[in-house]
């Protein structure tokens, strides 16, 4: 086998690699050998079969055979030799080749960077630290008081009114026919506006109990760009909801007192302010370490300077770009318009973020290779569990990881990386910084703007379905 290099330009190669006939026409014959004694072919016994006439039936397709798997050892073998480190799937193209004669192929690729690590003791960083005040703790209760509801029947009989619960009996048809398995018998039907229904709403506001009324809902007409899901939706039958108003129920006021954190699972209002306190707490913890991830990325990103193989960038890209196109698709509108600046401005902001990525992504793996940190599986299900603390069912979704294994690895990546991140925090110098909350929360991208994320003790889900306990908030996500 001859190679010869043809590119070497930044992290390109090119590679052009020769295989003499005579080893391939050995391949040949050694596998149409391999044929003769399994082959059975009729008016012959079971390997009897003469090699002439396992080569007239079998050498085209053997051929190919062997042409594949000698590109894929050939090019693996010169890979090992000259210890290159492809980027991506290098790019196999056959430039010469004739039966009988050499095969010629070209091996193109992109390959990883070399990086010197170095020392990282003297990596020197700051963590933000914000404490729990009684103002954010009884901001959560009045949260938690919101979010319940209870109700019972209004003293003085009147008219419903939105924000009431209805008790009710409905039946439904669909087409002039009973829909039993929809209808039911003294069910709870809160009038609210953002509901799943909130035609249901309108059409209920005003009735008494006692009364019947017939609800309508009738599917919207479809716009015309829509998809045959939408027209076929569209093209269902309305729906009647036949409903006798049993009683009306007006919501009770929440007061804050024991009662209320009995409810919630506490043992007294002083006990709930605890967990409360607890939460909140850790969720201020996962911000700071977020903070904290994002200050040694950028540390890094300024030390280390390397080039990155414009492939692996080019992927990133546009696996980024297609979101923000989606995105702006499903708003209905253009990526200037959703993004608030002209599209080719905003490409090249989001390759300068796909580059970094990739150059920090790298980064990350080598050290972690270097040091041998690695993922274990117990590692996988402890990110699991914290990814389903936020679902509405997590013991089922702990179940499904639990039985497919191969799901867990969804989150190999991130946990890998935040591994090396607690390995380098460790080595790094860090100081403490006591900020309040709205530092803590606020985008390190932008000081006068406070993130998106709204930490809180409870989250949205949390306060409809949890008790004391029962999960908690997801902290902010720092991206690279």
């Amino acid at each position: 086998m001859q190679v010869t290099e043809t590119l070497s330009e930044g992290l390109k190669r090119e590679l052009k690699i020769t295989v003499p006939a005579a080893d391939l026409e050995a391949d040949v014959e050694g596998r149409l050998d391999e044929l003769r004694k399994t082959v059975t072919l009729k008016g012959f016994r079971r390997g009897k079969v003469p090699l002439s006439i396992v080569r007239r039936h079998y050498q085209p397709r053997v051929l190919g055979e062997v042409l594949q798997q000698t590109i894929e050892t050939r090019s693996r073998e010169v890979l090992e030799e000259r210890e290159l480190r492809p980027a991506m799937q290098p790019e196999i193209e056959i430039t010469a080749y004739d039966e009988g004669k050499d095969l010629e192929f070209t091996m193109g690729m992109e390959v990883l960077p070399t990086i010197e690590l170095g020392d990282f003791s003297d990596l020197t960083v700051t963590r933000l630290k914000a404490e729990v005040t009684d103002d954010a703790v009884e901001d959560a209760l009045g949260r938690l008081a919101d979010a319940e509801k209870r109700f019972e029947p209004v003293e003085t009989l009147r008219p419903a009114q939105e924000g009431d619960q209805l008790l009710v009996d409905i039946a439904v048809e669909v087409d002039g026919e009973p829909v039993p398995e929809r209808s039911g018998t003294d069910l709870p039907l809160e009038l609210d506006a953002e509901a799943l229904m909130p035609e249901m709403t309108e059409q209920l506001v005003g009735a008494n109990a006692g009364e019947e009324r017939e609800v309508t809902i009738t599917p919207q007409t479809p716009a015309p760009e829509a998809g045959e899901q939408d027209e076929a939706a569209a093209a269902a039958e309305a729906t009647v909801f036949k409903i006798t108003v049993k009683e009306v129920q007006e919501r009770l006021p929440v007061t804050v007192d024991d009662g209320f954190a009995e409810r919630r699972g506490a043992e007294n209002l002083d006990g709930l302010r605890g967990v409360v306190r607890e939460q909140i707490q850790s969720e201020y913890e996962q911000v700071s370490q977020a903070r904290l991830k994002r200050s040694l990325l950028d540390v890094l990103d300024e030390r280390y300077k390397f080039d990155v193989p414009p492939g692996m960038v080019e992927r990133e890209f546009d696996a980024v770009w297609q979101q923000i196109e989606n995105d702006a698709k499903r708003a209905e509108s253009d990526v200037a318009t959703v993004l608030d600046q002209p599209e080719d401005e905003a490409r090249e902001e989001f390759r300068q973020i796909a580059e970094r990525r990739v150059r920090l992504g790298l980064l990350i793996a080598e050290i972690g290779g270097s040091n041998d940190i690695t993922v274990e599986q117990e590692d996988l299900l402890r990110a699991a569990m914290m990814s389903a603390r936020g679902h509405p069912e997590p013991q089922r979704l702990l179940e499904f990881y639990r039985s497919q294994p191969d799901a867990l690895e969804r989150f190999r990546p991130t946990v890998f990386e935040d591994k090396v991140i607690t390995f380098l925090s460790e080595l790094a110098t860090v100081s403490v910084e006591e900020v309040d909350v709205d530092t803590l929360l606020r985008d390190p991208d932008d000081d006068e703007k406070p993130s998106k994320s709204d930490v809180a003790a409870v989250s949205d889900e949390e306060e409809e379905s949890a008790e004391v306990g029962e999960g908690e908030g997801t902290a902010q996500d720092e991206s690279r």
